[in-house]
Formats: structure tokens, C-alpha cells, sequence
């Protein structure tokens, strides 16, 4: 058996060999698509995490090949070695065929393969097959990847050396006694340990692609480094790209949303906007005027979403943990006014991420994975609107473009400039997820112009496992916090590595505000939390702590009762609070959500509703309102809210998913 390991730790070098090689001729081959300025840096970034990515695609096609062939052999003994010859035969052949078709699809689509794959057989097969002849030389190309992997499959077994029978016709990986077994004696054991650790070594590095841990895991979604994105996009072999495609897609299959019919969707939205419900045109129930500008006109505006920033830590009664500093003493500021009634959009980043970009509420679509997102930004997108104001649009994220195709997506919505990874410096730290906030927000000090009408969302990512920063190196003093943590807690150390992340994030926002206010005179900044229910102290929290997060809006103009005392909201009422602040009276907006500066006093997403005084589920009827510790516990109309929540939920989901026209035969077949 140990013979036959090695044979297959070769087998696996070999294929990542394979791919490795594709992928230089690959970036070689399409160097006419490299960004003005890439060069051999670059390239190297890309070859490099392009293989390590491709450690797990080898260890998947090894197994492939190998498991089946040693399971024959054990058995059958004789028939293995076809078996091997066979299935290498058919991968290879796999692989120079994707290679080989990799270069047409890029310079159609300029994307390595994805989910358009998986939409194929919406099409008309042979309109199809007819253009991959007349236009693509499907035959010629097809022969030319057989005969490519025919080659590689012969240089295999050039390299590694076929089977050679034994006298009794056992292969000669069997063991020194006959039998599928290891080896007996000193150098057997010896053999086996070392076979054991390399196998060990080996299958963590597949496991988490190229990588000894989830900490630092790379996949199809956090690779995308580089600031070229056609090298973000090599740095994925054919399968990995494949794979992706097929994660795409099936987050677009689990787009099914909501149950109303397009009646009831026109009663709800003709209600909500005071209209007779007389048009079949859903945008003209969106259409909002605003009342007029409540601050003097700032010519940067800074929209901060903070990863896993729950509003818990801002309570008095956790006042003696002091990882909320920053932002408290931000709020006691006259210049700055603070929601704590607020809910994200869903129960992740993305969810934040479309809420505040289009304006549309969670209503079970992946927004990201929808053609409809990329065809055109929708009405209610805010980087349109605020263009219209007269500011320059611009998306900073501390991740890598390629998550959740971000920046692909804010383009898409309207976003004229997006910075990612590839825009920072290479020596900014941070995990895989994005660089620490620290060097993200240098990085937006050193890009906005104080010359240029600005509106800039910032997402930052250090509050995020792996929590890789040094916050002991930082200044946060963990003996501090433990002992202010009940006794229960204090031996967590995950915990207070939890904590530490959320001290560090607090601490550099408000180091980003003081910042942007001195450099920026006169700018207005708003700082959300994306999501929260990430990490609590009680193991079993009250609703709202364990989801609530904070809405804080602060800057020139801005003082105590901006917004209204008893406002609520969720993220999809930022864009119409910013709006509402800024435009002037009677410029025309679209908005799902409304202004927590004017009128609203109730949020909902994609579980749960909130007002400044209750919280409950927003799938039970009745509705179960629990109050809030510390409101005044005033009530409210339980039908309006009803109301109001599945106004909300039914828009966010047509709109995107059959456009503006109310027309029930849409939903035929659906």
C-alpha cells in the first residue's frame, strides 16, 4: 500500500502541476486583457494563490482517479491498473478540454467559467451548438484538447511508469507479502510514519486550499486579491471556476421569494404611498418628493458599515467592559445624533450590503446572483440618486472584489469607483476576508478628494473571524475586560478574543471620524453596523441584543433630534434619511424605506420588525411584541405594522425579481 500512496502523492503532483502550467500560459496567452500597469507583480500574485487554490483541486482529482483504482485492486486485484489508466485518461482529457475552451469563453464573457454555464439549457441547444461551430471551430478545438490530454496522459505514465506485474500477476504497489497491506520490518513502520505525515500535511493543505487552516483559508470567494480583474479571475483553475458557477447558480434557484399576488402588492403599495392604487407601474407607489434639506449641503458624505458592529456593547449595563468607548463618547457629542432601534437587513454582510446599495429589503433573492442586478442599477439603488445630487459615487471595501462579485455588484448599482484588496498596499495585514481597518481607512483619507462632492461607503472587515489582529499589540487591555465579564465568562478566551476584535473596531472608527471631521470640514458621516447576532456575553440574549446594531449619524449641522426621538428603522431607510438630510425640497427620489429623520418609526427585515420600544417576529399572527429593556414601552397599531412589514417584504420582492409592471401573468409558471 505504501508503494501505492506514493504513486498517488505523484499522481496529485502531477495534476497541480498540470494546472499550474495552464495557468501561466493562460495569463501569457490573454495578456492583452491585463490592466494598464500590471506586470510581473501581478502575475506572480496570481500564480501564486492560483496554486495554492489549486492544491485542493489536485487532491480532488487524485482521489478521483486513485480511490476507485486501489478499491479494484484490493478486491480485484488485476483489473486496477486499467481502472487507474482509465479514469486518468478521462480527467485529463476533462481538463485539456476546459482549457482549451477557457480562452474563447474569457474573451466573450471576460470571466473564467461561471454561472451562465449552469443557465445553458435555458437556451436553444442546437442555435447553440451551430454557433460553437461556425463561430468557435467547436471541432477543431475539441480535437486539438483530446489530443492534448492524450499527451498529458502519456508524459503521466512516462513520468510515473506503468504497472509491472509480479510473477503471480499482483501488482507491484501490493505489499512485501502478497496483500493489499503495508510492508513489515523496521523500514516498513518508518515508510508508513512518513507516508502518515505527508498524507497529514497533505490533505489540511487540500482541505482548506492551500492553506493549514480555516483562519487562513482561500476559496473561490476571498482570492480575488490583485487589483487587475482579469488576474483575480486566473487566479482560478477551470474547476474552481466551474465550482463557483455552481454555487452562483444555486443560490440563484434558492431566489424563489415571497407569496403575493401582484394585486395585493399594488393595495399595499398604493396605501403605503397615499396613492389610489390605479396604476400597474410599481415605481410610481416608490416615488417620493423630498421635504427639504435639514442640514447646510456637505460636500463629502461617508457612509461607514461596521462588520458585526451589534449595538449590545453601546448598553449601559455593559458600560464597564470599555470596548465602546469610540463610538460612546461619538454619540454624547452635540454634533451627533444615535438610533439604537435599528435591524440589519439580514443575517449576513451581503444582506447589509444590498439593503444599503439598492435600497431593497431582504426578500429571500440573492440580489448578487441576479442578471437583473447587473443589466441596470434599480430605481431605488442610492449611488444613482446620489449622483443626481452631485456626488461622486465610490465603494470602499477592505475584501477582495471577487466576494460576492461586490465589486462587479456596486458597479452595476450605479457605483462610479470601487476599491478593494487590490487597492491596498501589500504590506497591509489582515486575513483572509480584507485588510485591518486601520490601513482600509488610510487608505480613504489618502483617496478622497476634499476638492470633490463625494459619497463614499466604507465596509471595513477586522471584526470578522478569523480575528487575526494583535489587539493585545494594539493596547487592549484583556485583564481589564475579563474582570469586568461575569465569572462564567471569564475563562473564555474565544470570547475575549471577540471582544478585543469589537474594541479594535470601535477604536478605529472613531479615530476614522475625527479624521475625516478634521481633513473633511463641514462632511457628514453615518456609521450602521452590518449585522449582529455574532457573539454575546449571555449565552441565551433578549432578541434585541442579540440583533439590534447601531445607527449613528454625525457631522456639521447635525445635533440632538435629527432624527426623531422615537425613530426605528432598518438599513433600507438609510439611503431616504441621507436623502431627506441633504436634497432640497421637492427633488425626486425612489425608496422602499422611508426617513428616520421625518417618519419612520418601525423597521423590519427578513425575520423580525422593531420600533423604539418593542421587537418581535415578523412571521407571527398576531404579532408577539417583547419590549425593549429600558423603553418607555409605548404602544402601537399592530395593523398598520403588519401592514407596513409585508409592504415592505412584497415590493423588495418583485421589484427585482419581475420589474415594474404589476401584471399577474408574470407569475405563471413561476
Amino acid at each position: 500500500m505504501s508503494r501505492y500512496i506514493g504513486r498517488g502523492l505523484r499522481v496529485f503532483c502531477f495534476y497541480l502541476a498540470v494546472l499550474a502550467i495552464g495557468r501561466l500560459v493562460f495569463c501569457l496567452w490573454l495578456q492583452e486583457y491585463w490592466a494598464a500597469g500590471s506586470g510581473m507583480a501581478e502575475l506572480g500574485t496570481a500564480l501564486w494563490l492560483g496554486t495554492r487554490l489549486s492544491i485542493q483541486t489536485a487532491g480532488v482529482l487524485a482521489l478521483l482517479a486513485m480511490v476507485p483504482a486501489g478499491l479494484v485492486t484490493a478486491f480485484c486485484r488485476g483489473p486496477g491498473q486499467r481502472v487507474e489508466r482509465f479514469l486518468n485518461w478521462l480527467l485529463l482529457s476533462a481538463t485539456s478540454i476546459l482549457f482549451v475552451a477557457s480562452f474563447p469563453y474569457y474573451r466573450q464573457f471576460h470571466s473564467r467559467f461561471h454561472q451562465l454555464l449552469f443557465n445553458a439549457g435555458n437556451d436553444d441547444m442546437y442555435a447553440l451548438l451551430v454557433s460553437l461551430v461556425q463561430e468557435f471551430n467547436l471541432p477543431l478545438r475539441l480535437a486539438g484538447a483530446l489530443l492534448l490530454g492524450y499527451g498529458l496522459w502519456r508524459l503521466m505514465y512516462l513520468l510515473l511508469g506503468s504497472f509491472r506485474e509480479g510473477r503471480e500477476g499482483v501488482p507491484a504497489f501490493a505489499g512485501s507479502r502478497g496483500g493489499f497491506l503495508p510492508g513489515c520490518g523496521h523500514r516498513g513502520w518508518c515508510r508508513g510514519i512518513i507516508l502518515a505525515a505527508v498524507l497529514y500535511v497533505l490533505g489540511r493543505l487540500v482541505v482548506f486550499g492551500g492553506s493549514w487552516g480555516w483562519e487562513t483559508a482561500l476559496e473561490w470567494e476571498n482570492v480575488g486579491v490583485t487589483r487587475d480583474a482579469f488576474m483575480n479571475e486566473a487566479i482560478l483553475d477551470d474547476y474552481q471556476a466551474i465550482y463557483r458557477g455552481y454555487r452562483m447558480n444555486n443560490r440563484l434557484l434558492a431566489c424563489n421569494g415571497l407569496n403575493f399576488t401582484a394585486e395585493q402588492i399594488r393595495q399595499l403599495a398604493a396605501a403605503r404611498a397615499g396613492l389610489a392604487p390605479d396604476s400597474d407601474n410599481l415605481d410610481d407607489y416608490l416615488r417620493r418628493s423630498a421635504g427639504g434639506a435639514m442640514l447646510e449641503r456637505p460636500k463629502q458624505i461617508f457612509l461607514l458599515v461596521s462588520e458585526s458592529y451589534a449595538n449590545w456593547p453601546l448598553l449601559d449595563k455593559y458600560g464597564d467592559l470599555h470596548i465602546a468607548d469610540g463610538m460612546k463618547q461619538l454619540i454624547a457629542e452635540p454634533d451627533t445624533d444615535y438610533c439604537p432601534a435599528m435591524l440589519p437587513n439580514g443575517a449576513s454582510t451581503i444582506s447589509a450590503l444590498t439593503g444599503v446599495v439598492t435600497g431593497l429589503a431582504d426578500a429571500n433573492l440573492y440580489l448578487t446572483t441576479m442578471p437583473e442586478s447587473f443589466a441596470a442599477p434599480y430605481v431605488t439603488a442610492l449611488a444613482p440618486q446620489m449622483e443626481r445630487l452631485g456626488y461622486e459615487t465610490a465603494f470602499w471595501y477592505a475584501g477582495p472584489a471577487t466576494w460576492e462579485r461586490i465589486g462587479a455588484f456596486t458597479r452595476a448599482q450605479g457605483f462610479r469607483h470601487f476599491y478593494g484588496r487590490g487597492d491596498m498596499p501589500e504590506s497591509a495585514e489582515g486575513s483572509v476576508w480584507g485588510c485591518d481597518d486601520e490601513y482600509l481607512y488610510e487608505q480613504v483619507l489618502k483617496g478622497v478628494s476634499p476638492d470633490t462632492a463625494s459619497f463614499n461607503v466604507i465596509m471595513n472587515a477586522s471584526n470578522h473571524s478569523p480575528y487575526s489582529v494583535d489587539v493585545a499589540g494594539k493596547g487592549f487591555d484583556e485583564e481589564a475586560v475579563c474582570r469586568a465579564l461575569p465569572k462564567e465568562a471569564q475563562g473564555d478566551e474565544w470570547l475575549l478574543r471577540e471582544l478585543g476584535h469589537y474594541w479594535y473596531a470601535d477604536r478605529e472608527m472613531a479615530k476614522l471620524v475625527a479624521d475625516l471631521k478634521e481633513r473633511y470640514p463641514g462632511c457628514l458621516i453615518m456609521i450602521v453596523g452590518d449585522h449582529a447576532d455574532r457573539y454575546n456575553i449571555d449565552k441565551t440574549p433578549s432578541m434585541y441584543e442579540r440583533y439590534a446594531v447601531p445607527f449613528i449619524v454625525t457631522g456639521r449641522g447635525v445635533r440632538k433630534g435629527t432624527l426623531l426621538p422615537d425613530s426605528a428603522g432598518s438599513q433600507i431607510d438609510i439611503g431616504p434619511t441621507l436623502i431627506e438630510l441633504i436634497a432640497p425640497e421637492g427633488f425626486e427620489y425612489y425608496a422602499v424605506g422611508a426617513s428616520l429623520s421625518r417618519d419612520n418609526r418601525q423597521g423590519v427585515n427578513y425575520g423580525f420588525w422593531i420600533t423604539r420600544d418593542f421587537i418581535g417576529e415578523a412571521d407571527r399572527w398576531p404579532l408577539e411584541p417583547v419590549q425593549i429593556e429600558g423603553s418607555q414601552g409605548r404602544g402601537f397599531d399592530q395593523a398598520a405594522l403588519q401592514q407596513y412589514i409585508d409592504n415592505v417584504r412584497s415590493v423588495s420582492w418583485w421589484r427585482p425579481k419581475y420589474g415594474p409592471v404589476l401584471d399577474e401573468r408574470l407569475l405563471e409558471g413561476r
